[in-house]
């Protein structure tokens, strides 16, 4: 695949994927409707913007990268043809799992409704057991001994603090 197409992939599929889980779920949730500040205190209500903002970065980073670096989307139907070790990826094993989470969370601080809460800890356990059944027996096929080494190297879902410097793959 193309850089060209992959981009419009990842962006099509961005739109359908992340804009489902932290956009429509959430807006289901609380109608964008603001709740009353957590422990009344208007300073959660930043805390929760600057946790939307926090996650945005990484999510928006990762779907670049499968589409530069990967030459694919991160959608199942058109996987990156090069495994990504780039980035965010350099950091945890799935940026774009663990930027959504971040997300849920800030939205539900910032709305200040538990449900999103919860929906994030549904949405996180669903994206686990994907992991575990499907994407890493997948990227091992795949990428073989270059995953092996990556998984190796950086954790899953706490990010290292030092990026890995491992090759460029």
């Amino acid at each position: 695949m193309r850089r060209f197409g992959a981009s419009l992939g990842s962006i099509v599929f961005f739109l359908i994927a992340p804009g489902t889980v932290a956009g429509l779920v959430p807006w289901w949730i609380t109608h964008w409707r603001l709740g009353a500040p957590f422990g009344d205190n208007a300073i959660s209500r930043w805390l929760g913007a600057v946790l939307i903002v926090t996650g945005l970065a990484p999510l928006l980073a990762s779907f670049a990268r499968f589409a530069w670096d990967g030459l694919g989307t991160p959608a199942p139907i058109a996987p990156p043809s090069r495994l990504v070790v780039t980035g965010f990826y350099r950091r945890v094993r799935n940026p774009m799992y663990v930027a959504l989470l971040i997300l849920l969370s800030g939205e539900a601080i910032f709305f200040s409704d538990l449900r999103v809460f919860y929906w994030a800890l549904i949405f996180w356990t669903g994206c686990h057991l994907f992991v575990l059944g499907y994407e890493e027996p997948t990227l091992k096929r795949k990428f073989g001994a270059q995953y092996e080494t990556y998984r190796a190297n950086v954790p899953r879902w706490l990010p290292r603090i030092v990026p890995w410097k491992g090759p460029s793959l």
